[in-house]
């Protein structure tokens, strides 16, 4: 039987979480769109929830907690409650951190994972998206030949989160010239490499605080130990099912933060004598937002718990943040909608989260759970 009562544990990371996004995050989110930078000690605050820290093994500093997918996708709701590029820029260095501890060799947990237990965040990130219109994760362009002892990788990636800063990144590319999950590893880059170029940081419609840049691999050579697992490679298809966790657990706190502002506006704005929210178009319209919001969790939560239980969750994961997608765009422009006028001008923050909403239908890889 499935149960999704959190536990005690759940309440109180979730409690956390929803505090720091409420209190920290949410009161500077606006500012921060429109300045284009996010406040440092919104992350240094946000760092200190040991959101990627609780993950890694005693061993290597960390807290060394069971992973849950479960977990993960309430965080990453709460966090994106308070605000979409605070959460993806808190949650960037799990993007390589994860896949370390779940499939890297002996000498890459040594390596790498340390690096995230010191104080402050440590920027590395992973580069997943391709700046293609027929961009497809089973059949990536960039590609990773074998020779001399080490990988050539070539190709470009885009939407990279932490990209202008990052020290390290693990670039996901194709070893074979068959398409498919199996044919992607991950290999690690550090800046600074020959052949790895860092472009300007990109100008979103959506994610305006968030730092993301294009990166173009040119003949860029890495050794062997830097492929992911080294002899053994990734399971690339596990690792998407996570990400995807990540992002309808995202979409479902953007669609929230809009519903629950458009409700409350429809609740305080008065029209003819009295609140529109008693007006059965604007009550059948919030209603509908509400309905959409808990579907997609409860999808979100079944695939989550399915991954937890070690199954093949590719189609439940798929469809999660695919409904997600649609949901969120929905919710969104429905709360622009309720605010009537007031909904397309930045002195409210709806418009915003419909800008951010619009691309989940293109985001990949841009965080795990």
């Amino acid at each position: 039987m499935i149960d999704f009562t959190p536990t005690e544990e759940q309440r109180m990371i979730r409690e956390s979480v929803a505090a720091y996004a409420r209190d920290a995050v949410r009161p500077r989110a606006r500012d921060a769109d429109e300045d284009g930078t996010i406040p440092g000690e919104v992350i240094d605050t946000g760092w200190e929830l040991g959101l990627v820290q609780s993950a890694i093994p005693e061993a290597y500093g960390g807290f060394g907690s069971q992973r849950s997918a479960i977990t993960g996708t309430l965080v990453a709701e709460e966090l994106a409650y308070g605000d979409l590029a605070v959460a993806l820029h808190l949650l960037a260095p799990r993007l390589l951190a994860q896949p370390v501890i779940d499939y890297g060799s002996a000498r890459q947990k040594e390596r790498y994972l340390p690096r995230f237990t010191h104080n402050g965040l440590y920027p590395a990130t992973a580069a997943v998206m391709e700046p293609r219109i027929d961009f497809d994760l089973a059949g990536l362009t960039t590609v990773a030949r074998k020779g001399g002892g080490g990988w050539t990788l070539s190709g470009r990636k885009c939407l990279v989160p932490l990209g202008s800063r990052a020290e390290t990144f693990l670039v996901y590319a194709a070893t074979e010239r068959s398409s498919g999950y199996s044919a992607v590893e991950g290999f690690f880059v550090d800046r600074g490499t020959p052949g790895l170029s860092i472009g300007e940081r990109e100008r979103n419609m959506g994610l305006r605080a968030l730092d993301t840049v294009e990166l173009t691999l040119d003949g860029c050579q890495v050794p062997g130990e830097n492929r992911l697992g080294e002899e053994t490679g990734c399971d690339f298809e596990r690792i998407m099912d996570a990400s995807r966790l990540a992002l309808a657990g995202l979409a479902v706190g953007v669609a929230r933060s809009a519903y629950d502002y458009a409700r409350q506006y429809a609740k305080e704005r008065r029209a003819f004598g009295r609140a529109i929210a008693q007006n059965q178009a604007i009550a059948f319209m919030l209603a509908e937002m509400a309905i959409e919001i808990d579907a997609v969790r409860l999808l979100a939560w079944e695939a989550a718990w399915k991954f937890d239980q070690g199954e093949r969750v590719l189609r439940e994961s798929y469809l999660a943040k695919r409904y997600a997608a649609d949901m969120v765009l929905k919710v969104a422009d429905n709360a622009v909608q309720v605010l009537g006028g007031h909904g397309y001008i930045r002195d409210y923050p709806v418009e915003m989260w419909l800008r951010n909403a619009r691309g989940f239908a293109s985001f990949e890889g841009l965080a795990i759970v």
